[in-house]
């Protein structure tokens, strides 16, 4: 790629912020507009999180396809094609006359976004060559998840109160053709020296053990865990795993490259982003329901009382990306496993539900935790990395965090599921069964805290610098077919 302007270099850094902001603050919209969406389609809790797992889950399958996809192919070719679907979906979100179809539509949305998140994170890295500069373009790219945390619970909630759930898909139009126009105009074209082959194998055994896992945690508390059906996927799920970590090592170029995970900061980094994003479902999707269900505040109260939580975000997310540029991961680490704790033991131990100043403060511990922890996971998953395998490794970040999300949702709606359909009152029985999920988020912030100390110091660095010398050195098997020829 040649080299670019200061000023060009900032305009590809905002175009490509544009495609994470319409991207996550969909996220945010959506959860403010559920108990809207449940009404008028009559659906289950189950019906719920799928409106926000078939998007989460097909974003998850593909992003390492699409990653590899754009080093082959072009990655302006393949982040324009991820605008025009993901706008084509929302469209299609909007007309959505039944569950069914906006599940379906939503999906649509997933194949787009799979070719937004890790491609833009690719045209960045490659954009921004120096390592400091870097790290504040993605402190930057860090911050516009801030901005879509503050702004989508408050504009979800005045949409859907003004002119109905269906309009939060509307956001998405204006700045995705925007989008569109500026990647044409303006973000130059470029391809990895030596990109990956497709590995249609890798990425079947993907979405089979992703499908399989989010389906039966899921649908467990309505078919029983010991159902057939429950069973017959967590068979497919261990065969899937097993098949990939079997399969996968004997290739040559594979889907998933198992020695990024020598990488103690990589392999730290995709752990951090299991948990930190399984916490930010968990919390939105528990905080939406109880907030307008059991408390009756319409959909702009709801996004006004969790605003302490998006406020923070937005000032912490920049602020972390600045230290990672200057002090490197392990500070913003040690401030957000703590922080992101002490929120959940503040809901499971000590019933932050009953206290508004406890109920905000704790929102307040989350948002600062969340916004921390974002920056030094996209730094540490793409630096030290070959730059010809940028798209790779940003997707493998990127497919971490929808995972995680799938799983909070997945695994805390399950949990309130179940305990509130075995209470006779909704909104006791809510309480009550919350209080797992909130001790689950807690473990998720000690998580993030030991595995951040274990894998930021000097012994992780030089796992790091080891893995990226592996990774760049040619292939035994190539350098022998070479030498034959």
């Amino acid at each position: 790629m040649p080299e670019l302007t200061h000023r060009r270099r900032l305009l590809v850094l905002a175009i490509c912020a544009m495609s994470l902001l319409i991207v996550s603050l969909d996220n945010t919209i959506l959860n403010v507009a559920l108990p809207s969406i449940q009404k008028e389609f009559h659906a289950s809790v189950a019906g719920m999180q799928w409106t926000i797992d078939a998007y989460t889950l097909v974003l998850a399958s593909l992003l390492m396809l699409s990653g590899s996809t754009a080093d082959r192919i072009g990655r302006r070719k393949v982040f324009q094609t991820g605008l025009v679907l993901f706008t084509v979906g929302s469209l299609l979100c909007s007309l959505a006359p039944n569950l069914e179809s906006l599940i379906a539509f939503r999906m649509v949305q997933a194949v787009g976004g799979s070719m937004l998140n890790p491609v833009a994170m690719s045209i960045i890295t490659n954009t921004f060559t120096d390592p400091r500069e870097r790290a504040r373009a993605i402190g930057v790219w860090g911050g516009v998840v801030g901005i879509s945390m503050a702004a989508g619970p408050l504009v979800g909630g005045i949409l859907v109160d003004s002119v109905g759930w269906r309009s939060i898909f509307w956001v998405n139009l204006p700045v995705g053709l925007a989008a569109i126009l500026l990647t044409w105009r303006y973000v130059p074209e470029s391809r990895a020296p030596k990109p990956r082959r497709p590995d249609p194998v890798g990425q079947l055994l993907v979405i089979a053990l992703l499908g399989s896992v989010t389906y039966a945690i899921i649908e467990a508390p309505s078919a029983g865990r010991h159902s057939p059906v429950i069973i017959a996927l967590s068979t497919v799920a261990a065969l899937a795993l097993t098949g990939l970590l079997l399969y996968e090592p004997r290739r040559t170029e594979p889907l998933i490259d198992l020695r990024f995970f020598r990488s103690a900061p990589f392999s730290g980094a995709t752990v951090i982003a299991v948990c930190a994003f399984a916490s930010l479902g968990g919390f939105l999707f528990v905080n939406t329901l109880y907030l307008q269900d059991v408390r009756g505040l319409s959909a702009m109260d709801a996004g006004l009382y969790m605003l302490p939580m998006a406020a923070m975000t937005f000032i912490c997310a920049p602020l972390s990306g600045r230290l990672v540029g200057s002090r490197g991961p392990r500070l913003s680490l040690l401030i957000a496993g703590p922080t992101m704790a002490a929120s959940g033991v503040l809901f499971a131990a000590f019933e932050a539900e009953t206290s508004d100043a406890l109920l905000f403060f704790g929102y307040f511990l989350f948002g600062l935790g969340f916004g921390m922890v974002n920056a030094p996971i996209t730094n540490t998953a793409v630096s030290g990395m070959p730059r010809s395998q940028a798209g790779v490794a940003a997707a493998v970040a990127s497919t971490s965090r929808q995972i995680g999300q799938t799983l909070g949702v997945a695994v805390i709606g399950a949990v309130l599921a179940a305990g509130v359909a075995s209470s006779t009152s909704y909104a006791d029985g809510f309480v009550a069964a919350s209080r797992p999920a909130w001790w689950i988020i807690t473990g998720c912030g000690l998580c993030i805290l030991v595995v951040g100390a274990l894998t930021s110091g000097g012994w992780a660095q030089e796992t790091a610098r080891r893995t990226a010398e592996r990774l760049e050195a040619p292939d035994e098997g190539q350098v022998l077919s070479t030498a034959n020829a």
